[in-house]
Formats: structure tokens, sequence, C-alpha cells
């Protein structure tokens, strides 16, 4: 009997002595593990690749156990990554060279999109337009620091304008923002799809400007603004390659799903909440969106640098920064390149 308790205690310590010691377990997540991944907005057309992804059963197909989260917000989303509260955001790039400022290394290893997304919306009846006509209004973002703040700055700043010639409103998502456009609560403001679907189709909203192709980015902002995409913890993505590999598979072979699928059919294949009882409107969104996801997962270098320019002109955290920051910290195409055909 002792000999057998001591073979087992030998046992017992050597197993836990191989978990203590794994790489995977020491930073948080082993092979099995549940990888978790915030999106800003997990309905939203803008990231509708992560969700579709699992309703494909994509992930599951890689060996891998997501679980997707949501907060309506990426400048919130960005913050339970800093805690170490998930693996990753899907969410837009900007904030990986708005991070690095801070000392933080969070780099994208997958790039949904090489444009915003974004319309900016005004009312039907509104007499806006251009960027210029946004003096002395109220401006809808999605927070304070978000994306949305610092193109909105950006399209002002086009327009003429200064900070102080308008007033930014925390606007939200979804009925938040609605609500917003029809109360008078803003005068303006930036969204994505189904959002603006909704304003459009119900007559009280029109849309001024439109990021949600390359021409209407280009124009806007004066050349592609890579935005929704994975992004990560570098150190996570150093110690866990294998399952960065696998995520990568699993979301370049939903983009190319999406290159070769009608809105129709890619709308079908989200959950039915996501339409909010009006699948036919929920197609057009889609439809109106789908041609912003670029089909192969991969960073276009002068996007990246476009991105800077905005943010070191905006984002107080990258004012004064821009020759600071190492924009090769700030995405990788290692993973999206090796994705197989």
């Amino acid at each position: 009997m002792r000999r057998f308790l001591a073979l087992t205690t030998v046992a017992a310590l050597a197993l836990a002595g191989c978990r203590g010691t794994s790489p995977d377990d020491a930073a948080g997540a082993g092979a099995g593990d549940t990888i978790k991944i915030m999106v800003g907005g997990i309905d939203k057309v803008i990231y509708l690749p992560a969700k579709l992804t699992e309703q494909l059963g994509g992930f599951k197909a890689e060996g891998l156990d997501v679980q997707l989260l949501t907060e309506p917000s990426g400048a919130t989303a960005e913050n339970v990554l800093i805690s170490g509260d998930v693996q990753g955001v899907v969410g837009f790039y900007d904030h990986t060279i708005d991070l690095q400022t801070k000392g933080k290394c969070i780099t994208s290893v997958v790039q949904f999109a090489d444009v915003p997304g974004e319309v900016e919306i005004v009312p039907a009846t509104s007499t806006i337009t251009s960027p210029a006509d946004f003096k002395g209004r109220k401006l809808g973002v999605t927070s304070s620091g978000s994306s949305t703040d610092f193109l909105t700055q950006y399209l002002a700043t086009k327009g003429g304008l200064t900070s102080a010639d308008y007033t930014t409103v925390k606007a939200g998502a979804g009925q938040t923002f609605i609500a917003a456009i029809d109360n008078g609560g803003i005068d303006a403001g930036m969204t994505t799809d189904p959002t603006a679907a909704k304003l459009v189709s119900s007559g009280k909203g029109r849309i001024l400007l439109d990021m949600r192709t390359e021409a209407g980015a280009r124009q806007a902002l004066g050349g592609l603004y890579p935005a929704s995409s994975l992004y990560m913890d570098c150190a996570w993505v150093d110690s866990h390659q294998a399952q960065v590999q696998k995520l990568a598979n699993a979301l370049v072979k939903t983009l190319r799903w999406i290159k070769g699928h009608s809105a129709e059919e890619i709308a079908a294949k989200m959950p039915a909440e996501f339409a909010a009882g009006d699948p036919a409107l929920y197609a057009t969104a889609v439809h109106d969106s789908i041609g912003m996801f670029n089909g192969d997962g991969l960073m276009k270098e002068d996007g990246a640098r476009n991105v800077l320019e905005v943010l070191s002109q905006f984002s107080p955290n990258v004012k004064g920064k821009k020759d600071q920051v190492d924009l090769s910290k700030t995405y990788t195409t290692a993973f999206t390149s090796k994705v197989a055909g």
C-alpha cells in the first residue's frame, strides 16, 4: 500500500509539474481551453465575420472552443483585453496604434476590412450637405475615444472646422442611435448597418458620407482605413501560435465564403434575432456592407499608414508620437498568409 501511495504521489506531482510548466497554461489558455473574444457590437454588420464563422462551424472545424462576447463599443472592448479577461477583440485596427502609445503591444492577426464600413448619417430633413455644415452641430459617436470619434474629428477638420466648432455626443449604436436622430439629440452621426439601413428604410435618415466601399472611403478619408479586425495581445500571440493560426484559418475561410455568396445567403446563416423581426431589411443591411470585407484577412500597408496619419492628428494619445509608433508591431500577416486556399 505504501508503495502504491508513493507511486501515486510521484505521478500526481509529475502531472502537476507538467501543467505548471506548459506555456499555454502559464498564459491562461491551453490548447483545449476556451478562447474568449470580445466583439465591439456583435450584431453590427462590420463585425459579421466573427459570428458567421461560429454559425458556419468554422471554429469547431479547427478544433477550437471559442466564446464570442459583446460590448457596444470598441473602446470598451479593448479594456477587457488589457485586463486579461479575454484573449482577443474583434474591433477597429486603430486601437492597436492607440494602445502602443500607452506601452501596450497589441497586434491585428486577421484584418477583415480595408475600409471603416461606417456611414455619416443625418435626419432626412437636415440641411447638412457636407462636413463643412457641422459647425454648431451635435455629432453622434459611439463613445468618446472610439474610432467613430476620431473619424468624426477628421471629417470635420477636412470640412475646415476646429473641435470648438461642434459638439460630439455619445450616441451608442442601434436603438439608442436611432432615438438620438429621432428626438434631435444629434444633428448627424456615424454608425453602421443594420442601424443605417433601419434609418434609411424608415425615412428618418439619409446617408451623407458612405465609407462602406473603397471608393467612398477614399473620397471621405483620402485613402484606405483598415478597420474591422481580430486583434490580440502580442505576448499571447507569441505563446499560442498554433491557436492563432487556427483562428486565422477559420476567419479567412469565412471571408472567402462571404465573397462567394449573396447577401441573402449570408443573412440566412446569421442568428434570427439579428434581423430584429425584419429579415428582408437585415439582408439589405448585409448587402450594403459586405463589399467592405477583403476576402483574404491581409493588412494593406498603405492603409495602416493612413490610419496612423489620422490618429496622429486626432487621438490625444498618438498626437506628437507618430514617429515613435512601430506599425510593424500593430499587425501581422504571418498567420493569414499561411491559410490554405
